[in-house]
């Protein structure tokens, strides 16, 4: 009797603890956050299930990443997203992708959220000639453009040839139109110009070090437009001209029908739009125009150049890696970068020689222009036969 007594009292307590634990349990889950939980990976399945929450409310998520930094973990990994990337690498460092935050939540032994952090880039949008199929094009160099021509200056005879009447956006390689429409003013280049909120990129929102209140003469301005790239320096230069900026726009495309550039359009001064469009064999005209100005050849080559902008000292720095490589013979030069654009040079060099005008647009990848500046050298250095792969031959621009 004893013992039966015993073994029901004992069923009894088992049961009880057992109702006790499970109440605990349940009540615990439903003071947990809902969304807690849905972003608690388990297994495979879990991870997700949780893109969608992610994504259908982003407002939220940006909400609690301010909360969340304080309680991460301090050997967590952090970074900063840049509230606007720059879209000219010659003037700043380009941003070659978008940052995108990510965050996951894991639950601890008491019932809290504890969040680890991380940083997710996401490709740039294609450029205009990847939109277009230009990179498609084969060539024997497998060069990293889309966009590849090359002239001698002395007969005009074609060299190479990929894709030269494909019309594109050309980025900074505009600088050079901007230069000879400054110095076709006869404006004295003595004239102090000042850097005001106008000369600010309110399409791409660049920086740039040269901050507003600035002042420089119209020689600096330009030198650092062509050598260093700089936006403002171009913006200022557009905005002291006759009738102003608009005025200036309306020469600069005036000078390009002059030269017979027929697929050529400019918006801006700068280049930091991609309504300022070319083609390859339009920017061998442009440079062999700009050729004849001595102070573009001068200022697109020097290495480096120092200005005093009324508040400080800066030092500029040449856009193109190989001004300081001393087995090119650079006559004039300019670089070029928006994302639409993709990575550009033009250049006037002599190779084994010859004088050469060379094209290279649409590159991807932020060096490949200088190596395939150098693939091309290497082809006219071994005697090649002129290469013509151009996806359009004998057709009109894209």
């Amino acid at each position: 009797m004893f013992s039966s007594l015993r073994v029901i009292h004992g069923v009894a307590v088992r049961t009880a603890l057992s109702v006790a634990v499970s109440v605990a349990l349940a009540t615990s889950f439903a003071a947990a956050p809902v969304d807690a939980l849905a972003k608690t990976p388990t297994s495979k399945t879990a991870k997700k299930s949780t893109k969608p929450a992610a994504a259908a409310a982003p407002q939220a998520k940006s909400a609690k990443l301010s909360k969340v930094g304080a309680r991460a973990p301090k050997g967590a990994k952090t970074a900063k997203v840049a509230a606007a990337a720059p879209a000219d690498d010659d003037a700043v460092p380009a941003a070659r992708g978008t940052r995108r935050h990510r965050v996951s939540y894991r639950m601890d032994a008491h019932g809290r959220r504890a969040a680890v952090r991380s940083v997710a880039y996401q490709p740039r949008p294609p450029t205009v000639g990847q939109a277009f199929g230009l990179h498609e094009t084969p060539d024997s160099l497998a060069l990293r453009s889309s966009v590849a021509y090359v002239v001698d200056q002395n007969t005009s005879e074609t060299l190479f040839d990929k894709n030269s009447r494909a019309v594109v956006p050309i980025a900074s390689i505009t600088k050079l139109m901007t230069a000879m429409v400054v110095l076709d003013s006869k404006a004295p280049l003595t004239e102090e110009i000042d850097v005001t909120d106008e000369d600010r990129d309110y399409e791409k929102y660049t920086g740039s070090r040269l901050s507003v209140g600035s002042e420089l003469n119209r020689e600096d301005m330009l030198h650092i437009a062509l050598m260093a790239s700089e936006n403002r320096a171009a913006a200022a230069l557009s905005r002291y001209y006759p009738n102003g900026r608009p005025g200036f726009i309306a020469a600069m495309n005036a000078k390009a029908r002059m030269l017979g550039m027929t697929d050529t359009h400019f918006e801006n001064s700068t280049g930091l739009t991609s309504l300022n469009v070319s083609s390859a064999r339009d920017l061998v005209k442009m440079v062999n125009a700009a050729y004849q100005y001595p102070l573009i050849r001068k200022f697109s080559t020097d290495r480096s150049y120092d200005v005093f902008t009324g508040k400080r000292n800066l030092a500029y720095n040449s856009t193109n890696a190989l001004i300081r490589n001393a087995s090119w013979d650079i006559g004039l030069q300019k670089t070029g970068f928006i994302n639409e654009a993709g990575e550009c040079l033009v250049m006037q060099t002599t190779i084994h020689g010859r004088p050469v005008v060379m094209v290279l647009l649409d590159s991807s990848g932020k060096y490949s222009r200088f190596a395939d500046a150098g693939r091309l050298r290497g082809f006219l250095e071994t005697a090649g036969e002129p290469q013509i792969t151009s996806a359009d031959a004998g057709g009109g621009g894209t």
